[in-house]
C-alpha cells in the first residue's frame, strides 16, 4: 500500500483501477475530438455540397463514405464504450462496493493497453492506401467483403482488426467487473444494497460478454472473405450477405444497452443526491434492467425489416421490440417519481441528468415507430432513423456522460468544477442538440436517405436543402458549445477549488474515501448498514445518511 512507484508504474503501466479509468477517459476524449471532426465534415458536405470545406477542399463521395463509417465506429466503440463502461466502471465499482481494487489488477491494466493498441490500429487505417473503411459503420457485405471494392483496401482490414482488439479488451474488463462485484463487496454490502449504477454496469458487462462471440466469428469470416478468397458473404460463391446482418445486430442491439445502461445508472445516482429523496422503485428498476437485458437478445431483426428476410418474421420482432420498451418505461417513470415533490438542487450534474431524461423520452417514443414493421418500411434508412439513434445514444453518451463527469469529478481529481461554466455548457448543448436533431426527423419523413453525399442530386430533396443548412449550422454550434466544458475541465483540474471528501452530501461509499482516493481507496474497509438512497431519513438529523454510518442504538432497536 505504501510502496513508492516510479513514473511508469504510477501513470502509464499502473494497476490502480482509478488510474486505468483516467487512461480510458483520456483516450475516449481524444477519439471524441476525431469523431466530432468527422461530423463537422459530413454536415458541411450535406448543407453546402458544391462549396469547399475550409481547410479540406471538396469532399469526394468515397471520402464521405469513409467519414460516415468512421464517425459511427468512433462514437459507438471508441468514445461511448471506453467512457461510459470502462472509465466509470473501473473508477466506481471498487469504490462503491468498498473494495481496495479490481479483482485482477494486472488483467485490468492489460485490458487498457489492448484497447490502446486497437486505437492505434484504427488510427493507422486512416493513412493506408485507399483510406479508412468506407463500407458503413455496420460493415455490410457485399461491399465490405470484396477486397477490390473501390476505396476499400487495407482500411477495412485494419477496421476489423481494431474492433476485434477492442472486443478482447472489453471482454477482459467484463470479467473483472463481474468478479470484483461478486467477490470483493464490503461487509454488509448485499446485492440489494448495491448502487443502481453497479447493477447497470454488471448487466452491461454480461450483455457484452454473451453477445460479442457471434460477431467475432462473423468478423473472422469477413476477414477471410477479403484475404483468403472464401465466400461466406458473397452470393456469387454461394454465400449469404444477410448472415453478417444477423451476426452484427445480434451483437449490435445488446450493444446499445451496453452503452445505455451505464448512462442511465449515472442519472439514477445523480437524481437522488440532488433531489434529497430515496430513489423510487429500487428493486423494480433492477428487475427491469435484467428484463431489458434478456429481451435485448430477441429484437435484433427489427433492423432488417426491408432486408429481404422472411416477412413472417416481422411481426414477432415488432412485438418483442414493443415489449422491450416496457422495462425502460418503468425506469423513466421511476425517475419522474423520484423528482415528484422533491427538493431539487439544480446543480450542473442535475441539469445534465434532467436533460438525459427529456432527450431519452423523445428517443424512446420515436423508437416505437422504428420497431413497427409497416412504418419502418417507409422510414428505414432515412434521417428519421439517424435522429432517433442520436436521441437515444446521445442522451446516454453525452448528457448522462456529462452528468457523471461533473458529479464524480471532485472524487476523481480532488477539485470542484466551475458551476457557471458548467451551466453555460449544459444550456448551449441542450439547445443546439435539439435544434440539430429535431429537424432531422422531418427531413427523414421527407424521404432524405442516410449515407448520401449530395442531397441536391435528387430533385425531390431540393426543397429540404434549407433545413439541411439549418441543421449544419446548429451542429457546428453544438460542437463549439463543448469549448466551455473543455476549458472548465482543464482549468478545474489545476485551479479548481479543493473538493471536500463528500461535497454533494451523498450516501454511497465512494464519498467516504478521500478526494481523490489514494491507492487502496479506504483507510479501513467500510462496513455497510443500509441501502445507498436513504435521503431525508428520520434516523438522521441531516437529509443524508451514508451507507457506512452506524445506526444509533435507538434506531437499531427500532429495526
Amino acid at each position: 500500500m505504501s510502496e513508492k512507484l516510479g513514473f511508469w508504474r504510477t501513470y502509464l503501466f499502473s494497476t490502480d483501477h482509478k488510474t486505468i479509468a483516467k487512461q480510458y477517459f483520456t483516450l475516449g476524449l481524444l477519439w471524441a475530438i476525431v469523431g466530432g471532426l468527422t461530423a463537422y465534415l459530413m454536415r458541411w458536405q450535406l448543407a453546402f455540397p458544391d462549396t469547399e470545406v475550409p481547410g479540406w477542399g471538396f469532399i469526394a463521395p468515397d471520402f464521405y463514405n469513409m467519414l460516415v463509417t468512421m464517425h459511427g465506429t468512433i462514437l459507438v466503440f471508441f468514445v461511448a464504450m471506453p467512457i461510459l463502461l470502462a472509465t466509470f466502471g473501473n473508477f466506481l465499482i471498487p469504490l462503491m462496493i468498498g473494495a481496495r481494487d479490481m479483482a485482477f489488477p494486472r488483467l485490468n491494466m492489460l485490458s487498457f493497453w489492448v484497447f490502446a493498441l486497437a486505437s492505434l490500429v484504427l488510427l493507422i487505417s486512416f493513412f493506408v492506401p485507399g483510406g479508412a473503411a468506407s463500407a458503413g459503420w455496420t460493415g455490410y457485405p457485399p461491399l465490405s467483403a470484396k477486397a477490390d471494392y473501390t476505396g476499400v483496401g487495407w482500411g477495412i482490414n485494419l477496421w476489423i482488426l481494431a474492433l476485434a482488439l477492442e472486443f478482447i479488451s472489453f471482454l477482459m474488463g467484463g470479467i473483472n467487473f463481474l468478479t470484483t462485484t461478486i467477490n470483493l463487496r464490503a461487509p454488509g454490502m448485499t446485492f440489494f444494497r448495491l448502487p443502481l449504477i453497479i447493477w447497470m454496469q454488471i448487466t452491461a458487462a454480461v450483455l457484452f460478454m454473451l453477445s460479442v462471440g457471434p460477431l467475432i466469428a462473423g468478423a473472422v469470416m469477413l476477414l477471410m472473405d477479403r484475404t483468403l478468397g472464401t465466400t461466406f458473404y458473397l452470393p456469387e460463391g454461394g454465400g449469404e450477405p444477410l448472415l453478417w446482418q444477423h451476426l452484427f445486430w445480434f451483437f449490435g442491439h445488446p450493444e446499445v444497452y451496453v452503452i445505455l445502461l451505464p448512462g442511465l445508472g449515472m442519472v439514477l445516482e445523480t437524481m437522488p443526491a440532488f433531489s434529497r429523496k430515496p430513489i423510487f422503485g429500487y428493486r423494480p428498476i433492477i428487475y427491469s434492467t435484467i428484463a431489458a437485458g434478456i429481451l435485448s437478445f430477441i429484437v435484433w431483426a427489427h433492423h432488417q425489416f426491408i432486408s429481404g428476410m422472411d416477412p413472417r418474421l416481422a411481426m414477432p420482432f415488432s412485438i418483442t421490440t414493443i415489449i422491450i420498451s416496457v422495462p425502460f418505461a418503468l425506469i423513466v417513470f421511476a425517475m419522474i417519481a423520484t423528482l415528484w415533490r422533491a427538493s431539487i438542487h439544480f446543480s450542473t450534474p442535475m441539469l445534465f441528468a434532467l436533460g438525459t431524461l427529456s432527450v431519452f423520452i423523445l428517443g424512446g417514443l420515436t423508437g416505437i415507430f422504428n420497431g413497427s414493421a409497416p412504418i419502418d418500411i417507409y422510414i428505414h434508412d432515412t434521417y428519421f432513423v439517424v435522429a432517433h439513434f442520436h436521441y437515444t445514444l446521445f442522451s446516454a453518451t453525452f448528457f448522462a456522460g456529462f452528468a457523471g463527469i461533473t458529479y464524480w469529478f471532485p472524487k476523481m481529481f480532488g477539485r470542484m468544477m466551475n458551476e457557471t461554466l458548467g451551466k453555460i455548457h449544459f444550456w448551449l448543448t441542450f439547445i443546439f442538440f435539439n435544434a440539430t436533431f429535431i429537424p432531422m426527423h422531418f427531413v427523414g419523413l421527407g424521404g432524405m436517405m442516410r449515407r448520401i453525399a449530395n442531397p441536391m442530386e435528387y430533385e425531390f430533396l431540393k426543397s429540404l436543402q434549407p433545413v439541411n443548412e439549418f441543421i449544419t449550422v446548429c451542429a457546428i454550434l453544438l460542437l463549439i458549445s463543448q469549448i466551455p466544458f473543455v476549458v472548465n475541465f482543464l482549468w478545474s483540474m489545476i485551479r479548481g477549488s479543493v473538493a471536500e471528501r463528500n461535497p454533494w452530501q451523498a450516501n454511497t461509499l465512494e464519498w467516504s474515501a478521500p478526494s481523490p482516493p489514494p491507492h487502496g481507496n479506504f483507510e479501513t474497509i467500510p462496513v455497510v448498514y443500509r441501502s445507498p438512497y436513504e435521503y431525508s431519513s428520520p434516523e438522521a438529523t441531516e437529509d443524508w445518511l451514508p451507507q457506512d454510518r452506524p445506526l444509533t442504538p435507538s434506531a437499531a432497536a427500532r429495526q
